[in-house]
């Protein structure tokens, strides 16, 4: 299986090669309805999360929801 590096949140992080955004995500142990995602400065949308695919190099910030009132 080939590894390529990307980053998250600014940290360096080793996935295998072909990974989706989506795969990240439960990997991560996170629910994609409750956070934002940006790949390489672009909004992945709720719809495209499943296809997006990551490659060497990729930038992915993770931004959760907060409730509060």
């Amino acid at each position: 299986m080939e590894i390529m590096q990307i980053q998250v949140n600014g940290k360096e992080r080793d996935v295998p090669a072909g990974t989706s955004v989506a795969t990240l995500l439960r990997d991560l142990g996170l629910d994609g309805r409750m956070l934002v995602v940006e790949l390489n400065r672009r909004i992945v949308r709720p719809p495209e999360i499943e296809s997006a695919q990551l490659e060497a190099g990729d930038r992915v910030e993770l931004v959760h929801f907060v409730g509060g009132g």
